[in-house]
């Protein structure tokens, strides 16, 4: 109360100045439960038209979702034939309609149609897809997809914020959803089929071929897959823009049609698609598909008379493509396990594969040439494959004789001939002879009496004679392997030719000589279909959808074991003094984290055995695995080479998580430590890995990075193996684990000074990416520092050499190659790998380049014609041949094929230096190792050696050369000509000395 009548007496002491009124505000209205909006009816939920019109007017009056769902509902009621109106087929009503789709709705409900179909195995959208789902939807698509990127190219600076990049995904993601099934191209043809005009149906056929085989789609598609990607508006990729799963997709639709075709009419159209789509690219994916679906699948394949029906209706150049195509298919898939030890064990795979040539061949004249072609055109044969598959191949005329004859013949005629002897690969003459010696077998269980006449003639004697007057040591042998074997077949023991040489009594010749007796019969196909369906089949292409995070699991709780430890601390009794205390414990990197909860203790170990590490390479989205596995990789490998099968059973598939594994973390030496693998698996398996890689490097779908690694693990392998280096991971894996103290050590152990393979490599770090570059500046200088310490003694040099500062220069760059210092010796070991880097490195990659050359497929041309990439080829072909050494019985051969293959390449230097260096090193390493037998170079190649001089001396002329150690300027220029000058003196001092033996090719030379 008091309280209360201060404040009444407070209020009576204030004087009001002014007053102003207001309205009353209603504070209760505020306070009010709203109450429901009466809904406006103005909009018309469903839609009740009946006619086209109808459905154009009400989609361009901007519907509503439920009255947009209910015009989709009755066109697809149209598609399911519940009234005449189908927006499938082509009319101008559904064209019209199909715009209006493409360009109002899907811009604006594509969003909430999609929405709405989660979790729904056919929702909304599906009703949209239906209704596009003809050659005008996806045309209609197409144009929408071109427009948006040409408004999208136009203002590239606010593409982020802009409308198109939205439009482009929603585009995207309906077309793929269009093109997701197997049977797609089947069910679009079947609704324009069905007019019964062949007036429209005739174009209407040509449409639709060219619509899935012009290359729109995946060139549409990729191009607006990078837009979107560069604006941040897609997450997930496009199947679509991916030319081999498009391919895939193109081939297994095939496939489905031609299983389900009944008529003529679809089986000549589904071989004029695929005519058209194995021109887009990655034809081996599309006839792999192809053999395998309709021929391989299971057991219940299309019948061999309906698939050879297919395929006549193919053109005959196409026949021959993909008979090729197989060829490679079936040594890739099938023949790859067949060795030759057994003719026996492999004999129904090889007449299952014989089946499958059978049947792309017939009996048709055409194709028969086609594979009679292949067996003895000078690029054919299967270079580098195994012999299974020409094995195969010739068992497919296994009870023709006019045909086996001309294969025999055309062999021998070949086989003889002086120039194919010289300048044919040794791979492509090795595959030759074994065909040869099969088709011996064959005639003489045929036709005996051919054989014996054959023996007798002119083409038989001079094969034989020209090949044991041959100067390389493997066509000698090739040619005497066959004289035998003729000879054993024809004449009697007494009387039969044997040359009574060692190299007759070897395995490889009577395995040579073992072929004669092969014989083949053309099979079933039950063997490859069990192996078909015994392996996992391949992920067929789906369309891009919302990407999953994957969940983390919730860390384990440690159990509460119900017992709490209590620290006393016990005041009466002092620390004592003989306890020695714990050292620090040194603080993990990841404990510096100040969120506790993202430190990972569960961290993976390394790799102990090589399935754990070929485990951790696939496991991509993996950083510690990932890690672990490229720094152990190195070590493990190199362990593991010689105890136990592990590497030699997985080397193939270690090598090729390798070559194509990608730097997803940015880690460290990441380059380094890959390539150091790679060269861990060929150190281990030279002999199959060597020609492993090899065969990857041509065929192997890579880019030219990863096809640069290959020829540089393979180059430095090569030497590792050689004995010219050493890696630090060679001591490192070495047996056993725990080794004496090196006190302990030295007087249990003496180390030989005369093995460089077991010399010190505690010093050594890995090679770095341009190793072979720096090998191959190494190898320059040795070679030219003679010749420079030469030209410094004389008052007047050769007229070559007379450049303002080439002896400077050189001493610079090399100073302890001086004048002065001897040329280093040669080792006291023996080169037992010469063979073997001959047999297993070099031949390969000269063989599949020679082939690769006379390749019908303008991309493998333009692949390895890359100046880069053709530089480091010719590199390493170089540092391979010096590798080898001058001590290596196939050093003729290797010479020779090492020299056509420089002189095939000089059109490729006309404005490169690159290319131009590499062919000049190319020239030095071979004169080089041949320098202790420059007499018999220019015996036996005069020819050559003339062109290279000429061909030199106009490099060194039109190169101009600065000086490096003043102007600064043309260094590249200044190493190009002074590797001219070097790589021309030794030339013209061997033309010089050996004038009289080159006459005979200096008097046709112009």
């Amino acid at each position: 109360m008091q309280l209360g009548s201060t404040i009444r007496n407070m209020e009576e002491l204030l004087t009001p100045v002014s007053q102003t009124y207001r309205k009353p505000i209603h504070h209760d209205e505020l306070l009010e439960i709203s109450k429901p909006v009466k809904s406006v009816i103005s909009v018309e939920v469903e839609f009740h038209g009946s006619s086209p019109e109808e459905v154009l007017d009400a989609l361009k009056s901007q519907p509503g979702y439920d009255s947009l769902i209910s015009i989709l509902k009755y066109l697809q009621k149209g598609t399911q034939s519940n009234h005449d109106f189908d927006i499938r087929k082509p009319t101008p009503q559904s064209a019209q309609i199909i715009h209006t789709l493409v360009t109002e709705i899907v811009p604006n409900y594509w969003t909430i149609l999609r929405d709405a179909s989660i979790d729904r195995s056919k929702g909304d959208v599906h009703l949209l897809i239906s209704s596009l789902k003809s050659i005008t939807g996806i045309n209609a698509l197409l144009a929408f997809l071109r427009a948006l990127l040409k408004e999208a190219k136009s203002d590239l600076k606010s593409l982020k914020d802009s409308h198109v990049c939205f439009t482009l995904s929603f585009i995207l993601e309906l077309l793929s959803q269009i093109l997701q099934s197997d049977d797609d191209i089947k069910r679009i043809w079947d609704i324009n089929n069905s007019l019964h005009n062949q007036t429209q149906i005739r174009p209407l056929r040509q449409e639709l071929i060219s619509l899935f085989t012009n290359g729109k789609i995946v060139s549409l598609s990729a191009e607006a897959e990078d837009i979107c990607r560069q604006a941040g508006q897609l997450k997930n990729d496009i199947w679509l823009s991916n030319t081999k799963l498009y391919v895939d997709w193109v081939a297994q639709n095939v496939v489905l049609w031609v299983r389900s075709g009944d008529n003529d009419d679809d089986l000549k159209l589904c071989a004029e698609i695929s005519t058209r789509a194995m021109r887009l690219a990655n034809a081996e994916i599309f006839v792999n598909k192809l053999i395998t679906g309709l021929l391989l699948q299971d057991i219940d394949s299309l019948p061999l008379p309906l698939f050879e029906k297919f395929l006549g209706f193919f053109p005959p150049l196409d026949h021959r493509k993909i008979l090729g195509l197989i060829l490679k298919l079936l040594p890739d898939k099938y023949l790859n396990t067949v060795d030759g030890s057994d003719p026996t064990k492999d004999a129904k795979l090889i007449s299952a594969a014989s089946g499958v040539l059978k049947t792309v061949v017939g009996n048709d004249e055409a194709r028969k040439t086609n594979l009679i072609s292949w067996l003895t055109s000078g690029s054919g044969a299967g270079i580098g494959e195994g012999y299974g598959v020409r094995r195969a191949a010739v068992a497919v005329f296994s009870d023709d004789k006019e045909s086996m004859v001309v294969i025999l013949e055309r062999s021998l005629a070949q086989f003889g001939d002086k120039l194919y002897i010289k300048h044919a690969p040794l791979l492509q003459q090795d595959a030759h002879a074994q065909v040869l010696l099969l088709s011996v077998g064959y005639v003489h269980r045929l036709v005996p009496i051919k054989l014996t006449m054959l023996s007798r003639s002119s083409p038989y004697l001079n094969a034989v004679s020209n090949r044991i007057a041959a100067s390389q040591n493997r066509a000698r042998f090739l040619g005497m392997v066959v004289g035998e074997a003729l000879s054993g077949l024809v004449h009697g023991k007494e009387t039969k030719l044997d040359f009574k040489m060692d190299e007759m009594d070897t395995e490889e010749a009577r395995w040579y000589k073992s072929l004669v007796r092969i014989s083949d019969k053309v099979g079933s196909l039950d063997p490859l279909r069990q192996l078909t369906m015994s392996r996992k089949p391949t992920s067929k292409p789906k369309p891009a959808r919302s990407s999953a995070t994957p969940t983390q699991l919730p860390r384990k709780q440690p159990t509460q074991s119900g017992f709490i430890i209590e620290e006393i601390e016990d005041e009466e009794e002092g620390e004592d003094p003989d306890l020695v205390p714990y050292a620090k414990i040194d603080s993990d990197a990841e404990d510096s984290d100040d969120d506790p909860t993202l430190i990972n203790r569960d961290k993976p170990k390394a790799p102990v055995y090589v399935r754990d590490l070929i485990a951790y390479f696939r496991d991509t989205e993996n950083y510690d695995k990932q890690k672990l596995a490229l720094m152990t990789a190195p070590t493990l490998i190199r362990r593991k080479a010689n105890y136990g099968t592990e590497v030699s059973s997985h080397a193939d598939e270690l090598a090729t998580l390798l070559v194509g594994l990608q730097d997803k973390y940015d880690l460290d030496n990441f380059d380094e430590l890959r390539q150091q693998g790679m060269i861990a698996v060929v150190v281990a398996q030279p002999k199959i890995m060597g020609q492993w890689f090899a065969k990857t490097f041509f065929d192997g779908d890579y880019s030219l990075s990863q096809r640069a690694s290959i020829l540089i693990v393979l180059g430095l392998s090569g030497r590792e193996i050689a004995g010219f280096e050493t890696s630090e991971y060679t001591s490192a894996a070495q047996f056993p684990s725990k080794v004496l103290p090196s006190k302990v050590e030295k007087h249990y152990i003496t180390h030989s000074s005369s093995n460089r393979l077991e010399s010190s490599t505690t010093g050594l770090k890995p090679l770095p990416s341009n190793a072979l570059d720096n090998l191959a500046q190494t190898l320059s200088q040795t070679f030219l520092a003679p010749l420079a310490a030469e030209a410094a003694d004389s008052a007047t040099g050769p007229d070559t050499l007379k450049l303002s500062s080439f002896t400077s220069r050189l001493n610079s760059q090399s100073p302890n190659q001086a004048r002065g210092k001897a040329k280093p010796r040669m080792r006291a070991i023996p080169n037992t790998t010469a063979s073997l880097i001959a047999s297993s490195f070099f031949f390969p990659l000269t063989s599949r380049f020679q082939a690769a050359m006379h390749s019908a497929s303008a991309t493998t041309r333009g692949i390895l014609f890359q100046p880069y990439l053709l530089t480091l080829y010719l590199k390493t072909l170089a540092l391979l041949l010096h590798a080898a050494g001058p001590s290596t019985l196939a050093l003729p051969q290797m010479t020779a094929e090492f020299w056509d293959l420089l002189l095939g390449v000089r059109g490729q230097c006309a404005g490169d230096l690159g290319v131009t260096q590499a062919v000049l090193f190319g020239l030095m390493a071979l004169l080089d190792v041949n320098e202790a037998d420059m007499r018999g170079l220019c015996e036996r190649h005069g020819r050559e050696a003339i062109e290279s001089v000429e061909w030199v001396g106009a490099v060194f002329s039109n190169t101009r050369g600065g000086d490096v150690g003043v102007t600064g300027e043309g260094g590249e220029e200044n190493e190009v000509k002074m590797l001219a000058a070097g790589v021309l003196i030794r030339l013209r001092e061997a033309v010089d000395k050996y004038q009289a033996v080159l006459m005979g090719d200096l008097i046709g030379f112009t």
